[in-house]
């Protein structure tokens, strides 16, 4: 693929834009109580959670289903919750490598497997979500990465070629479903590996 064929550039959000750290939510919630890692996964890779990532349940419901699958109290669940959100800080220069490539004409969008109660908190705090030409989130849509379908249906909403198209996204298993959708896909460490990855493949902002 030639390189100059790049013109959008599409970003997840959870460890690209912002901290997503489930260890750090469980410890803050819980304290020393509980092992954080084995209650992250518990928590966040229950059905509870994945449904909650697919727009079929409403934060709301999802703590009564916490409560009554996981035992936890009301309080727990608010807590959770609380710290769901609030942990998700921007990463250290991804704004400005967003507002660069958009300022050099790049088509920028967003892809990322999310809760439509935290899309909202992120809008309401955060100022980057309305620099995107475009968004596809998994709650809105009823799909996970790296199903094939959530790539493909993103290409169709916006108009994209998928050889004119590079992915950013933290998970080599999401890299991964890009590249077999026909899109370039970069696995994301920091802001200023991912700005030289994206200049390697010709982009120039």
């Amino acid at each position: 693929m030639a390189s100059e064929q790049i013109k959008n550039v599409v970003f997840d959000i959870g460890n690209v834009i912002v901290r997503w750290s489930p260890v750090e939510i469980i410890r803050l919630t819980f304290g020393s109580a509980v092992s954080p890692e084995s209650m992250a996964q518990s928590i966040f890779q229950s059905p509870v959670w994945l449904n909650l990532n697919k727009g079929l349940i409403s934060e709301t419901e999802a703590k009564l289903q916490y409560q009554q699958a996981h035992y936890l109290s009301a309080e727990e669940c608010e807590r959770l919750f609380y710290y769901v959100k609030h942990t998700q800080l921007l990463i250290y220069g991804s704004t400005d490598l967003l507002k660069r490539v958009k300022n050099a004409g790049y088509g920028v969008y967003a892809l990322t497997d999310n809760v439509k109660e935290i899309v909202s908190y992120l809008k309401m705090t955060y100022d980057f979500w309305e620099l995107f030409d475009g968004t596809t989130v998994s709650a809105s849509v009823g799909l996970l990465k790296p199903q094939p379908e959530i790539y493909q249906l993103l290409l169709s909403q916006y108009g994209l070629v998928a050889a004119e198209t590079v992915f950013i996204d933290d998970m080599p298993h999401n890299v991964a479903g890009a590249r077999a959708a026909g899109i370039s896909a970069i696995q994301f460490e920091n802001a200023t590996q991912c700005e030289q990855d994206l200049k390697m493949l010709g982009l120039s902002f």
